[in-house]
Formats: C-alpha cells, structure tokens, sequence
C-alpha cells in the first residue's frame, strides 16, 4: 500500500458525500431557503452579525475548528495500524461530522446565532438547557488540558523549538499594535511572517548559549508556564494576542499541508505499517484500551467533534450570508479536516513501527515492546534532538513529515529546520486554540456563575475578567500537570465526543420539527447511537481500568470524577430529549411544520 492510493481514494470519496449527501441533506432534511434572510442580515451590527462571502466564513470557520485534534488524534490512533483509522476517518467524518456540523450551525441560525446551550434551553426545555451549559463548561476545560499536553513533550529540553514558538508572542503582540494604528495589514502581515521565519534560522545559534540553557524547560515548568501564559492571553484585548496570532498560522498551516500534500505524490511513500497491529484488543503503549471504542475516543476532530459545537453556534452562524452557505461552511469544512487528518495519518504510518512507537512511548515501556528502531538515530542525527520517549503526537507528525521529504536529494540538509518549522507550526496552532477556548471557558464561567453573582455576568467588568479567566486556567492547568497524554487524551476524547453527542441530540431535535419526512431525523439518530453508546463504553474503561485503579500509572480521582460527572449530565440531556421527542411525536407532521413555518 502506498501513500498516493489512499490520499486519491479518500479525495474522491469524500467529494462525491459531498456532493451526494450534503445535498440530501441541505434541500430535503434542512430545507434551506435562501429567500429567508440569515441572522447576519437580520440583525446585522457590524460587528458580531455580519453578512460575509462563504469562502471567507468557509474560511474563518475551518480554521477555527481544526485545531490540535486532526493533527494529534490520527498518529496517537496509528498505535492500532492504518486501516481502522482510515475507515473511521471516512466513515466517521461523513455519516457523524458533517451533518453534526450542519445540524448544529442550522439549529443555531434558526435561533438568531445563539450559543448552544441557549438552544437547547428554546428546543427541550430549561433543564436540559442548563445541563447543556454545565457540559460545556466542564468540556472545553479539559479541552485545554488535552491540547495543551500535546505541547508539552515538543518543547521538553528542546531550546530551539521553545525560543522559536516564545518569539511570536512579541511578534503577534507587534503585529497586533501596528495594525491597530497604522491599519496597514499587507505590511504587518509580510513584517510578523519574515520574524517568524527568522527565529526558526535563528534557532540554532542560542543552543549552547545563557539564553539556550533558560530556555531548556521540563515538562513540568512548561505545564505551569502554558496556563500563565493562558491567562493572559484570555485577559487580554482580542487584537492585541489573539486575533494576529490565529492569522499568522493560518498562513503556516496551509503551508505546511500544501508541502505534504506536494511531498506525498512527489515521494509517494510507502506506508510501513500493517492494517491492523497486535495492540487492537488493548494493551497498547500509547492508548491502553482496545480499538473499539477508543479509536473513535482518540481521533475526534477529523472525524466527528464536539469542539466544533462552540465554533457553530459561536461566530459562524452570525456571519453566513446565505442559508445555503450551510453546506459548504458546516458541511464542507468538515470533510476537508478530514483530509488533513488522513495526511496527519499518512505522515505517522509511513514510519517505521518501531521507530514510531519509540518516540511515542516511554524508553521503560519501550523495551518491553520487543522492536527495534530502524531510521531513528540517524533522524535524530539530522534534526539534532533525541527523539526517543516524546510522546503527545506533536513530534511524530514533524518526524514523518521530515522522513517523508529526505527522499527528495539535498533535503537531508534542511531537516533539522523543517521539523523545528513544523513544531513550531503545531506549537503555535495550538496555543492559538487554547487562546480562544480559555477565553470561551472565562465567558462559559462568567455566564454560569453570573447566575449566583449578578456583576460576573458583564464581561466588561475587570475583576469579574480576572476571576474567571484564573479559575478556568488553574482548572485545566491543575489537569495537565498531573496527568499523561494517554490519559488526558482519553479524558478529552470522551468529553468531546459527549459534546458531539449533545449537538447530534439537539440536530436531532430541530429536524423531527422541521422536517417533511420523520424518518428523515434518522441522518442525527444513527451517528448519535454509535456515539453516545462509544462515549459511555469509553467512559467506564477509563474510570474502571485507570481512573479508580491503583495500579494504573494514570490513577487520578479527579478524572474519575469528572469523568462520571460528564456522563451523567450527558444521561440527563438525553432523557429529557427523549421526553421532548415522545411529546413531539405525539403530534400530526403537518402541525409541528405549521409552528415551525
């Protein structure tokens, strides 16, 4: 099996749901009608609700929800060979994602671009509407914490990758300022892009040096550093950090996958790993439990994620132009983080195993393995790091990236910039990620607690900013600190994909109301059952097996608690859906289409 054959066969099938399914579902299960004008016209600001171009919402919103997870969850799921997180990927991102990503921008748009838990409160009542907010809450925090681990093991005794994903702090911060005053964003763009480019040539003159040695962090310093620096990104003014920061990686994701994608079919490299590995019924070094259900728990963005339920009822359902628009933005987007993920997928299996599984496990847990390392020292010769026992994802991706283009003459020369370029690319992406989900924790917080306490509801009001912002970073910090990637990922997974569960719940909901045909509601029920019962599955393997185990090396209460905690709001959302869908049901098709008109 080669590279190309994959990379073609999934393009292919994915336009052709694309233009099949996501057609089915935008006319007969959604009916959009773009004589209706979108909240963005209706309540148009010029500020929140604004009518944009769909290649530029398209845009805004693919970046916003492919962060981490289709670039992490892929490799980590590699442990249990290429094919089952192919099919998933496939199956997954067209039957689960994308009408999970359609449905939940469609249900947000009929409620004028509120946010989720808003409309969950108008669609099935006050009760499942404040237990939607409670999940939320609880799941973009662990959010934090899985993204955030993922930086950890990249940037671990390692000064270069650290001073370069360090500098474009300042460098966002000035691109920020000089756009603000001057408003001049061709220049501040070309000006912030050549600095980065800059630190990453830079790189290799500060190791050996005073600045090289400050700049040497463990793990540990490091997981107390992202959650102060968090902070302070959430506290901050959006154009000053956040915004300049998103812009410029998005410029170096799609440089980074275009020269994939071009390394791929010049290279075509063949994929050295078996279909499916001997770790499929457990036991594996990376992820414990067995491929079902935790491939689907370890890849979620890619596939299907919950995490995207904030983006579609967050900005994006306030700045479609037309109703329409919802197939290509919700619809669309969601199959072409898919491609990234099969890439991500691509760049892990083209390793060796035993090259992937020493850099992904523990060198103790490695030699219990019984494989031997086939390319990684001269890999780690080339890019100048050890490579071995840096687990979290992060580094396989630049790794078999890097691998992957050594077969082009003269390469060999460049790895060690292309990784760090490529670190710093993931590194930066996903700081950009935690950014905004700190800064939608403090509001989730805000809004939740405002209820006790009037004044934290304003997100004007300083103190109230401080408050909430510490709160949701000591949380998610006190979670990557004492945690593993084999455990936090997995705790991410299940709170994720609940999240993708309550949105399908919701979607599900809308379409029994609006749509001509009931059994239309079935496209939000069938990925919904699979989901919801993978989650639970999931949920009580970890808790059982790790969590409340002594033994394991991820024992955590805390994880245990919140893991139970989750799936019992979860059961609550569900029970009162099932309520409101038996009250639904109970009335004539043609009279639910009358209220709904």
């Amino acid at each position: 099996m080669n590279a190309v054959t994959i990379v073609i066969g999934s393009i292919c099938i994915l336009m052709i749901a694309y233009r099949l399914y996501g057609t089915f579902i935008a006319l007969k299960v959604l009916k959009l009608d773009d004589s209706k004008p979108t909240p963005a016209h209706k309540l148009e600001d010029g500020k929140d609700y604004v009518p944009t171009n769909k290649w530029v919402a398209f845009g805004h919103h693919f970046a916003a929800i492919a962060a981490a997870g289709p670039l992490v969850g892929p490799i980590l799921a590699a442990q249990f060979g290429y094919l089952p997180s192919l099919l998933w990927l496939l199956i997954g991102a067209v039957i689960g994602g994308a009408v999970h990503d359609a449905v939940v921008l469609f249900a947000s748009m009929r409620k004028d671009g509120k946010s989720l838990s808003e409309v969950a409160k108008e669609e099935l009542g006050p009760v499942a509407g404040f237990f939607t907010g409670l999940a939320m809450l609880f799941i973009i925090t662990i959010t934090m914490a899985g993204l955030s681990m993922v930086v950890l093991h990249a940037l671990e005794n390692n000064p270069w990758g650290t001073f370069a994903v360090g500098i474009t702090i300042p460098i966002a911060m000035g691109v920020g300022l000089y756009h603000k005053k001057t408003g001049n964003l061709k220049g501040a763009t070309i000006v912030g892009f050549a600095l980065i480019m800059a630190a990453i040539l830079l790189g290799p003159n500060i190791q050996g040096t005073a600045l090289g040695d400050l700049l040497t962090l463990e793990a540990s310093t490091l997981a107390i550093i992202l959650p102060i620096y968090a902070f302070f990104a959430a506290a901050l003014p959006v154009w000053l950090l956040l915004a300049p920061r998103d812009y410029l990686s998005t410029f170096m994701k799609i440089g980074v996958f275009a020269a994939l994608i071009i390394g791929v079919f010049v290279v075509n490299p063949e994929i050295q790993f078996p279909a499916f590995t001997e770790f499929i019924n457990g036991g594996g070094p990376i992820v414990a439990g067995p491929v079902w259900p935790f491939i689907s728990i370890t890849i979620a963005c890619g596939a299907i994620s919950g995490f995207h339920a904030f983006v579609g009822s967050g900005t994006t359902p306030k700045m479609l132009n037309r109703w329409s628009d919802i197939k290509s933005v919700g619809f669309g987007a969601m199959l072409v983080e898919c491609v990234v993920a099969i890439m991500a997928l691509i760049a892990a299996v083209s390793l060796q195993p035993g090259d992937y599984f020493a850099i992904n496990s523990s060198p103790e847990v490695f030699q219990t393995l019984g494989m031997e390392t086939v390319h990684l020292n001269e890999l780690s010769e080339e890019i100048g790091i050890n490579l071995e026992g840096r687990t979290g994802g992060a580094v396989t991706l630049a790794v078999g990236m890097t691998y992957i283009f050594t077969e082009i003459p003269f390469f060999d020369k460049l790895a060690s910039f292309f990784f760090q370029f490529v670190i710093m690319f993931e590194a930066v992406f996903i700081l950009t990620a935690i950014d905004s989900g700190t800064r939608v924790a403090r509001y989730l917080i805000q809004d939740f607690f405002g209820e006790f306490y009037k004044p934290l509801k304003r997100v004007d009001w300083l103190p109230g900013n401080i408050f909430a912002s510490a709160l949701a970073c000591f949380i998610w910090g006190y979670l990557l600190y004492s945690g593993d990637i084999s455990s936090i990922w997995a705790l991410f997974g299940v709170s994720n994909q609940l999240m993708a569960s309550i949105g399908l719940i919701i979607g599900a909901t809308v379409v029994l109301k609006i749509a001509d045909k009931r059994w239309y509601m079935w496209t939000c029920l069938v990925p919904l059952a699979y989901l919801y019962v993978t989650v639970n599955v999931a949920g009580y393997w970890m808790v059982r097996n790790v969590y409340l185990n002594p033994d394991s090396a991820g024992f955590s209460i805390l994880n245990g608690i919140l893991s139970i905690t989750m799936l019992i709001l979860g059961l609550i959302i569900l029970v009162a859906a099932l309520k409101k869908w038996r009250e639904l049901w109970k009335i004539p098709q043609a009279e639910l289409l009358k209220r709904t008109a």
